[in-house]
Protein backbone atom coordinates (compact mmCIF):
# COMPACT_ATOMS: atom_id res chain seq x y z
CA UNK A 1 0.00 0.00 0.00
CA UNK A 2 1.34 3.29 -1.19
CA UNK A 3 0.79 6.79 0.70
CA UNK A 4 0.05 9.35 -1.67
CA UNK A 5 0.82 12.65 -0.28
CA UNK A 6 -2.12 15.60 -0.86
CA UNK A 7 -2.63 18.84 0.59
CA UNK A 8 -5.62 20.38 2.47
CA UNK A 9 -7.90 22.65 2.52
CA UNK A 10 -10.93 23.60 4.58
CA UNK A 11 -13.78 25.61 3.16
CA UNK A 12 -17.22 26.63 4.50
CA UNK A 13 -20.03 28.63 3.13
CA UNK A 14 -23.46 29.21 5.08
CA UNK A 15 -23.79 26.11 7.21
CA UNK A 16 -21.86 23.34 4.60
CA UNK A 17 -18.57 22.48 5.40
CA UNK A 18 -15.60 20.68 2.84
CA UNK A 19 -12.96 18.84 3.68
CA UNK A 20 -10.29 19.03 0.43
CA UNK A 21 -8.27 16.55 -0.40
CA UNK A 22 -5.84 17.91 -3.20
CA UNK A 23 -3.27 15.23 -4.93
CA UNK A 24 -0.59 16.56 -7.40
CA UNK A 25 0.09 14.87 -10.80
CA UNK A 26 -3.42 13.90 -11.14
CA UNK A 27 -5.89 13.91 -14.32
CA UNK A 28 -8.41 16.60 -13.24
CA UNK A 29 -10.90 14.29 -11.07
CA UNK A 30 -13.27 16.18 -8.98
CA UNK A 31 -14.75 13.16 -6.23
CA UNK A 32 -17.46 14.81 -4.38
CA UNK A 33 -18.70 12.06 -1.31
CA UNK A 34 -17.34 9.24 -3.19
CA UNK A 35 -19.28 10.41 -6.47
CA UNK A 36 -18.17 12.57 -9.00
CA UNK A 37 -18.83 16.12 -8.61
CA UNK A 38 -21.28 16.36 -12.54
CA UNK A 39 -23.47 13.90 -10.46
CA UNK A 40 -24.52 15.76 -7.41
CA UNK A 41 -24.00 19.18 -8.79
CA UNK A 42 -26.55 19.44 -12.23
CA UNK A 43 -26.23 23.20 -12.34
CA UNK A 44 -23.94 24.90 -14.37
CA UNK A 45 -23.71 27.53 -12.04
CA UNK A 46 -22.47 25.43 -9.27
CA UNK A 47 -19.67 23.40 -11.63
CA UNK A 48 -18.37 26.41 -12.31
CA UNK A 49 -17.70 28.20 -9.10
CA UNK A 50 -16.29 24.47 -8.04
CA UNK A 51 -13.66 25.22 -11.23
CA UNK A 52 -13.16 27.91 -10.62
CA UNK A 53 -9.72 28.33 -8.31
CA UNK A 54 -8.34 25.80 -11.03
CA UNK A 55 -8.98 28.27 -13.89
CA UNK A 56 -7.87 31.35 -12.08
CA UNK A 57 -4.60 29.57 -11.27
CA UNK A 58 -4.18 27.53 -14.60
CA UNK A 59 -4.34 24.59 -12.83
CA UNK A 60 -7.15 22.51 -14.67
CA UNK A 61 -6.27 19.05 -15.19
CA UNK A 62 -3.21 19.00 -12.66
CA UNK A 63 -4.76 17.93 -9.53
CA UNK A 64 -7.07 15.34 -8.58
CA UNK A 65 -9.35 16.50 -5.60
CA UNK A 66 -11.09 14.58 -2.67
CA UNK A 67 -13.83 16.09 -1.02
CA UNK A 68 -15.91 15.10 1.81
CA UNK A 69 -18.94 17.53 1.96
CA UNK A 70 -21.84 18.21 4.44
CA UNK A 71 -24.56 20.54 5.32
CA UNK A 72 -26.38 23.15 3.78
CA UNK A 73 -27.45 22.77 0.10
CA UNK A 74 -26.21 22.65 -2.67
CA UNK A 75 -25.04 26.46 -3.19
CA UNK A 76 -23.75 26.30 0.07
CA UNK A 77 -21.87 23.14 -0.56
CA UNK A 78 -20.62 24.45 -4.22
CA UNK A 79 -19.42 27.43 -2.24
CA UNK A 80 -17.32 25.54 0.47
CA UNK A 81 -15.87 23.19 -2.12
CA UNK A 82 -14.53 26.41 -4.00
CA UNK A 83 -13.15 28.40 -0.15
CA UNK A 84 -11.67 24.46 0.07
CA UNK A 85 -9.99 24.14 -3.23
CA UNK A 86 -8.34 27.52 -3.02
CA UNK A 87 -7.15 27.02 0.47
CA UNK A 88 -5.82 23.89 -0.59
CA UNK A 89 -4.09 25.24 -3.73
CA UNK A 90 -2.38 27.95 -1.31
CA UNK A 91 -0.75 25.29 0.75
CA UNK A 92 0.13 23.44 -2.40
CA UNK A 93 2.26 26.04 -3.90
CA UNK A 94 2.17 29.61 -2.10
CA UNK A 95 2.94 31.95 -5.67
CA UNK A 96 -0.87 31.46 -6.08
CA UNK A 97 -2.40 33.42 -3.38
CA UNK A 98 -2.22 36.61 -4.39
CA UNK A 99 -3.95 35.52 -7.29
CA UNK A 100 -6.55 33.33 -5.31
CA UNK A 101 -7.02 36.65 -3.10
CA UNK A 102 -7.41 38.95 -6.19
CA UNK A 103 -9.93 36.71 -7.16
CA UNK A 104 -12.00 36.92 -3.68
CA UNK A 105 -11.94 32.83 -3.34
CA UNK A 106 -9.54 32.86 0.04
CA UNK A 107 -12.17 35.46 1.66
CA UNK A 108 -14.61 33.39 3.73
CA UNK A 109 -18.14 34.34 2.61
CA UNK A 110 -20.08 35.37 5.83
CA UNK A 111 -23.11 35.88 4.67
CA UNK A 112 -25.57 33.36 6.94
CA UNK A 113 -29.38 32.80 7.24
CA UNK A 114 -30.53 35.83 9.66
CA UNK A 115 -32.34 34.33 12.66
CA UNK A 116 -36.50 34.67 13.13
CA UNK A 117 -37.36 37.38 15.68
CA UNK A 118 -40.34 36.60 18.00
CA UNK A 119 -43.70 38.83 16.76
CA UNK A 120 -42.56 38.06 13.21
CA UNK A 121 -43.05 36.10 10.83
CA UNK A 122 -39.56 35.19 9.25
CA UNK A 123 -36.50 37.44 10.48
CA UNK A 124 -37.57 40.90 8.90
CA UNK A 125 -41.04 40.48 7.70
CA UNK A 126 -43.81 41.77 10.59
CA UNK A 127 -47.54 40.40 10.18
CA UNK A 128 -49.73 42.55 8.08
CA UNK A 129 -50.83 46.23 9.54
CA UNK A 130 -54.47 46.64 9.54
CA UNK A 131 -55.71 50.37 10.62
CA UNK A 132 -59.76 49.13 11.14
Amino acid sequence: MTTQTYDRGTGKRKCAIAQVKLFSGGRGEIIVNGKPYQELFPRLEHRRLIEHPFVATDTVGKFNVEIKVTGGGLTGQAGAIRHGIARALVEANEQFKPLLRQEGLLTRDARIKERKKYGLKRARKAPQYTKR
